[in-house]
């Protein structure tokens, strides 16, 4: 429900602190407000082990003097707190140094209504004991896979949140969301050795959910694969990264083209706009308007209007990810991507983004592999952002004729982004999982130190 304000201690408390703030001193101004309800149970060997219940509502406000600005949160919502917050930001906006980039978003560029019904919100209720059951049953079930010794705990949550942007110059959106989450971790264990494996699922409907057995099966069976790991020699050989990791290898491009990034000249793609950065016919895709996307929203935090846009589109980088700061530095116009908390100026990021498919399923990519890694865990990547130089330590399995052969430990793998994106090689299993989404993503001839 997009077009409706939260439901605050007054419907207009965000319009009567922007009024405040030009009625002391401010040129401009604009308020947010966040309200979050959130319930979230722990079990373990069957046994309640915590709850946690929180509710929260909280302030932002930005002003501007000129080219001067401050921002100012609290979490107090009296009528004495909003006008403190009010004076302190007019007064550390009047000290602030000048910033020839800040501002509003332009008024011809912010978003109208009616907004986008994306349907973010399901108004189900989940109470602490059905939370309690979900969260035993899914642990049971993973308890039941054999080999499978102890339990790190099953958890189940119930959230809902709400938003709401007004500008001084007339925009006034909001809208609100849900999420429901359920995970289990277990410990495997063989010939002594114990290795995790979980699995943990969110989604903005209830309904959307996998089963709690199916989510138990899979963390157990994650667990028990990962038994007897061995370690490999040095090599260099294929590389698949698996669908539900596979964006932290993109997550640097994403780093790599956003504004401020480039404003800054420490992007090693800040040469590329316009210019092929993956291989012809791959795509990434950042959608807003997904239906039930965890990332999806009908406008940016500034108000800007969003759009589906193919940030890569055939191979081709087509734009920077820009807020309205560094649209103004770049000489550009805002790609409704900003992105802020309620503290500090708009940041950047993007919606709901995906890398559209292939045509080859994860076992497709390793027989065509013949033998490689399959990398299934990711710990501690490294990246120099201005040359792409980047290393991840990771775990998994070596594959060898086209299946997996036997799990491997205390492997690095590295190379040059630029050269390993020129080389991407797409899976079919795309699942959305989360706001960022990729399918397995194969790359060959990668450098891999072992033992």
């Amino acid at each position: 429900m997009p077009d409706s304000p939260p439901s605050s201690a007054s419907p207009d408390i965000l319009s009567d602190l922007v009024a405040a703030a030009l009625k002391t001193g401010a040129h401009a101004a604009e308020a947010v407000s966040a309200e979050r309800a959130a319930l979230s149970i722990g079990v373990r060997n069957g046994e309640l082990e915590d709850v946690e219940r929180e509710e929260s509502r909280d302030l932002g406000l930005r002003v501007f003097i000129g080219r001067r600005q401050a921002t100012v949160s609290a979490s107090d919502l009296s009528a004495a707190t909003r006008a403190r917050l009010v004076e302190r930001a007019v007064a550390m906006a009047r000290l602030a140094p000048e910033d020839p980039y800040a501002g509003l978003a332009p008024q011809e560029r912010l978003a109208r209504r009616p907004f986008a019904d994306l349907d973010l919100f399901d108004p189900s209720e989940r109470s602490a004991a059905e939370l309690e059951a979900v969260a035993a049953e899914a642990e049971a079930v993973a308890l039941a896979v054999p080999g499978v010794v102890r339990s790190e705990g099953g958890h189940a949550s119930t959230s809902t949140s709400r938003w709401r942007l007004v500008t001084s110059h007339g925009f006034d959106g909001a809208w609100q969301g849900s999420a429901f989450s359920l995970g289990v971790g277990v410990i495997a264990e063989k010939d002594g050795a114990m290795e995790r494996g979980g699995e943990n699922r969110a989604a903005r409907h209830q309904s959307d959910l996998p089963s709690p057995a199916d989510i138990g099966a899979e963390a157990g069976r994650r667990a028990v694969a990962r038994t007897g790991p061995r370690k490999i020699a040095s090599t260099t050989a294929p590389v698949i990264f698996e669908n539900r990791l596979a964006m932290q290898v993109l997550s640097p491009l994403i780093g790599a083209i956003s504004g401020p990034s480039i404003a800054r000249g420490t992007s090693f793609l800040k040469d590329r706009l316009g210019r092929p950065v993956l291989p012809k016919g791959v795509s990434l895709i950042d959608d807003p308007f997904r239906s039930r996307g965890l990332g999806s929203t009908p406008f940016d935090d500034e108000g800007v209007a969003v759009s589906r846009q193919s940030i890569i589109d055939d191979g081709v980088l087509t734009t920077w990810l820009l807020n309205t700061a560094a649209a103004a530095q770049l000489g550009m116009a805002s790609t409704g991507h900003a992105s802020r908390g309620l503290a500090g100026p708009p940041g950047v990021s993007t919606h709901s983004l995906h890398l559209e498919p292939g045509d080859r399923d994860l076992d497709g990519l390793m027989s065509d592999a013949g033998s490689g890694l399959l990398v299934t865990a990711m710990f501690g990547p490294s990246l120099n952002g201005n040359t792409g130089d980047w290393s991840a330590g990771v775990s998994g399995f070596w594959f060898e004729n086209g299946a997996v052969a036997y799990p491997v430990s205390e492997v690095t793998v590295a190379g040059k982004l630029t050269d390993l994106y020129a080389r991407l090689q797409r899976g079919s299993d795309l699942e959305f999982r989360g706001a960022n989404n990729s399918p397995s993503l194969m790359f060959d001839a990668v450098a891999i130190a072992g033992k």
